[in-house]
């Protein structure tokens, strides 16, 4: 199950406000081996070895929208990695950010399947719809 983190939920509750947040220039699909908790913070983020995050966004060429009142998103469109050169260890989970290095988690959902990742091995490749994200 996929949550919002403390800084996206901020961003909704200010809608209420006069002044309504404005949502990000760019998104970044992030990958994890151990998720960061509702903060944004205690995960730790893939790193080195040909690992950097992957733009997907905002747009709704990139991203379906929520049907049947689930509240969930998929990936349009295929998300790619670079190779990597170095072992990434198990991907338990992703992230979306506002950056491409630091910047503020929006939504963190773990994988269906956690995913084993050594130097050599070909890149994650995410096709269309393997990515989720649940907004309830």
């Amino acid at each position: 199950m996929s949550h919002a983190t403390n800084y996206f939920e901020d961003m909704i509750a200010r809608f209420f406000r006069t002044s309504a947040p404005a949502k990000p220039a760019a998104l970044y699909v992030a990958l994890f081996t151990t998720l960061p908790d509702e903060s944004g913070a205690n995960g730790v983020e893939v790193n080195g070895g040909g690992y950097a995050r992957v733009r997907n966004g905002p747009a709704d060429a990139n991203w379906s929208a929520p049907g049947g009142g689930d509240g969930t998103l998929r990936n349009l469109v295929t998300v790619a990695f670079n190779p990597p050169t170095t072992d990434w260890n198990t991907v338990v989970g992703f992230g979306l950010y506002d950056a491409l290095t630091g910047g503020n988690a929006w939504l963190l959902a773990p994988l269906e399947t956690p995913l084993t990742v050594r130097a050599g091995d070909p890149p994650p490749v995410f096709a269309p719809g393997d990515l989720a994200v649940t907004i309830a």
